[in-house]
């Protein structure tokens, strides 16, 4: 059984396509595991307001008429948020993907998704560092089994379960805590989810992208307010701009983290 200190939710997500910033849910399933070794588990469809892309329904098989008349994002939110809010939360893949574009649609919708309220541990990350290779040979791999319906959220969700809980079974040097697994299953430290906020060896916010690449936050925004101003109104990621409005204000002092 899982050392748990608090639930953790595996979740997996079926989306409009591949962009963090403008794509939308079309399917979300979750599996929630308790510390006492109980399980819940929900699948939901998503109307997602926008087309589904050729590309997308080829890959997930999940059509616009398939979601025409299913419950938006906006009202399904609660239900999602209330499942998640006191959880761990892990995927497959989940930490570049799955868990930015969920932040997005919360935030979006008015729910303040908070990163440092949760541990992440990404099922892929950990098998890629111990025998690179996809969903389905992870399943073979790990737990002797064919994955039937990939790309499906519910199988591919219940797989990355079993994966998760064969990796912490088979490898003597992986603690079985989820604080030492989400350390073990991060790539790259960084203050938003999309990686555009680093932080360096001193842990300070650094930018990592645009003209003042690798510069801190903080100085950037001493000398150049301005460049905060331009990133609110630009096309950023909702969360990076949060995480940096959090920035502003703690050097401001009007924020006490």
């Amino acid at each position: 059984m899982l050392k748990l200190h608090k639930p953790i939710c595996f979740f997996d997500l079926e989306t409009t396509g591949i962009n963090v910033g403008s794509d939308r849910i079309v399917e979300i399933s979750i599996l929630k595991a308790f510390p006492n070794g109980n399980k819940e588990s929900k699948t939901l469809r998503v109307n997602p307001g926008i087309p589904i892309s050729r590309e997308a329904t080829a890959v997930h098989g999940i059509s616009n008429e398939d979601v025409a008349n299913e419950p938006t994002f906006a009202q399904l939110a609660p239900q999602i948020w209330e499942m998640l809010k006191d959880s761990d939360l892990a995927g497959y893949n989940s930490n570049r993907f799955d868990i930015p574009l969920l932040a997005e649609e919360f935030l979006r919708n008015g729910f303040d998704f908070d990163l440092e309220k949760h541990r992440l541990v990404d099922v892929q990350v950990i098998f890629f560092k111990k025998e690179p290779r996809d969903l389905t040979s992870a399943y073979k791999f790990y737990c002797d089994k064919t994955l039937e319906n990939a790309h499906s959220a519910a199988a591919d969700v219940e797989a990355t379960y079993e994966i998760f809980k064969a990796q912490v079974e088979r490898y003597d040097d992986l603690e079985n805590d989820i604080k030492f697994l989400s350390e073990y299953s991060s790539q790259r430290k960084t203050a938003d989810l999309a990686g555009m906020i680093g932080i360096d060896d001193n842990g300070n916010e650094v930018f990592n992208f645009g003209k003042y690449k690798g510069q801190t936050v903080k100085s950037v925004f001493d000398k150049d307010l301005g460049y905060y101003s331009w990133i609110q109104n630009a096309d950023f990621p909702l969360y990076t701009k949060k995480v940096l409005t959090k920035i502003k204000l703690k050097s401001s002092g009007l924020f006490n983290s």
